[in-house]
């Protein structure tokens, strides 16, 4: 397995000597971040307390500009073309089927989800965000890949309480770099309703940004967490989660954990990591 650095998984990015020896290995970077922590800290005054209307104020002046770099394939198309490729070749890795049914968690603009589109059965892929800039770009993609008689849904969302969904309805739910810019309420009130809606067998796969020291945030954009922080969150709603080795192989920065009803998850190798849930540093 392709291990993480050591120091990369220690490092607290909030801290004021983390950001200083970043400046100085990186300077061309300094200035880009300056300007988006005063874009941040003016859209937290006019959003305050309320981190999905702040973030969803991001999304739309992010897509502006790009709305590829929007969804964090950088400024670059095959960027942004690879890293959907990767998601798509995991799942098909673990068993996907057109048959499956599939709610997409912060599906933006279809980066993976066309993948998921073409192959699945029409009907069979459902794609929320909290941003309607970013599914209007979701819209292009259909078109541009000629997905319309695939019949997706693609619904903006005001929270991840997912009350509108059916019942034991999707046998994937997937989030790609969801977690990484959620605090822990958000992911709290996910991992609270997402049980009701997965079918019996089926499984949550996540991406989150991970830390072995203190955990903390970036900006209000950039959340670090302790694999054990969420393991305990899904055992809090019944559910059970393990870490994916396999993901750490390939070329991502963040990690993975999967998610399962908890009778599923005592058939599957891994077992659940016990700790206590701390708070993430301002």
């Amino acid at each position: 397995m392709q291990q993480t650095p050591a120091s990369r998984l220690s490092a607290n990015r909030s801290r004021l000597g983390h950001k200083v020896r970043y400046a100085l290995r990186h300077p061309e970077r300094v200035l880009p971040y300056l300007r988006r922590a005063g874009r941040d800290s003016l859209l937290r005054l006019r959003h305050r307390g309320n981190h999905v209307a702040y973030y969803r104020a991001v999304m739309a002046s992010d897509t502006a500009r790009s709305p590829e770099a929007a969804v964090g394939g950088g400024p670059s198309r095959e960027r942004w073309l690879a890293i959907g490729q990767m998601q798509y070749d995991y799942l098909l890795g673990h068993g996907l089927t057109p048959r499956d049914r599939m709610l997409e968690i912060g599906c933006g603009n279809l980066r993976a989800g066309w993948r998921f589109i073409e192959y699945l059965e029409p009907g069979h892929y459902y794609g929320i965000d909290i941003s309607p800039d970013i599914l209007i770009e979701a819209k292009k993609t259909l078109v541009q890949y000629g997905l319309q008689a695939r019949l997706p849904h693609l619904t903006p969302v005001q929270d991840l309480r997912l009350d509108f969904l059916p019942d034991a309805w999707f046998t994937v739910v997937h989030a790609h770099s969801v977690f990484s810019h959620s605090p822990p309420e958000v992911i709290e009130e996910c991992l609270a309703h997402v049980g009701r809606v997965l079918a019996p067998g089926g499984f949550f796969d996540f991406t989150f940004d991970r830390t072995e020291g203190a955990e903390h945030r970036v900006l209000g954009e950039d959340f670090y967490y302790r694999t054990q922080t969420l393991v305990r969150l899904a055992e809090k709603y019944g559910l059970m989660a393990r870490f994916m080795d396999d993901w750490e192989r390939l070329p991502h920065g963040q990690s993975k954990l999967r998610v399962t009803h908890a009778v599923a998850a005592e058939r599957l190798p891994g077992a659940a990591v016990e700790a206590e849930v701390p708070s993430v540093e301002p």
